[in-house]
């Protein structure tokens, strides 16, 4: 399925807004967007409804559509949220795993630990994170799981974005090592383990 220019419009604003180039508050112009990405109106209404839609913007009367704010109280909720649904989402994956699940787990860890920089670090942790859960055929599951990605992902960026390095994740490679001895129990721990530390 190829990309709809509302799609492009979308990937830009909120990888613009997940790393903080577009900051709380900001206001989304139609009419600057639309030129920005030599669209029409109607596709960068689409795209600014589904970033209200993913919590990244907000719309108010009369004001328009601005960039949400952070709200620091949420990151609790949005790590337990995502323990517990990412944990369900692994142990569905697990009853239909397949040998190709596996090598594109391994391929999206490797790709992670390889990152020059933290937005593409982001960009593939979560990818990583889609790949190992993706075999639960869950989508309702997976969307849910999505936001909470981009939810996580905007406070990395705003409390983190100066002490990221390079290095190694040990979990990723722990999880990918539980998924080929077909060890759901320890897998999920690891897991339940990895999301609650904070980086």
């Amino acid at each position: 399925m190829s990309a709809t220019i509302a799609d492009t419009i979308y990937q830009a604003l909120s990888e613009r807004i997940i790393t903080g180039s577009l900051p709380a508050g900001e206001k989304l112009r139609q009419d600057h967007i639309a030129r920005e990405f030599e669209a029409s109106h109607v596709p960068v209404r689409e795209a600014l409804l589904r970033l209200e839609a993913h919590g990244l913007a907000k719309s108010e009367p009369r004001r328009g559509t601005r960039v949400s704010a952070l709200d620091p109280s949420e990151i609790r909720e949005v790590i337990e949220m995502r323990v517990a649904l990412e944990v369900l989402a692994l142990t569905h994956a697990f009853a239909r795993l397949t040998p190709e699940d596996i090598d594109a787990a391994e391929a999206a860890r490797l790709a992670c630990d390889a990152a020059e920089d933290m937005a593409g670090w982001e960009r593939l942790n979560r990818a990583f994170h889609r790949v190992i859960l993706a075999p639960c055929a869950m989508p309702r599951l997976l969307a849910s799981i999505d936001d909470l990605h981009i939810a996580a992902a905007r406070h990395l960026f705003a409390n983190w974005q100066h002490q990221w390095t390079r290095r190694v994740d040990a979990d990723h490679a722990a999880i990918v090592s539980a998924m080929t001895r077909r060890d759901p129990a320890a897998a999920c721990e690891i897991l339940r383990r990895h999301l609650r530390r904070v980086r």
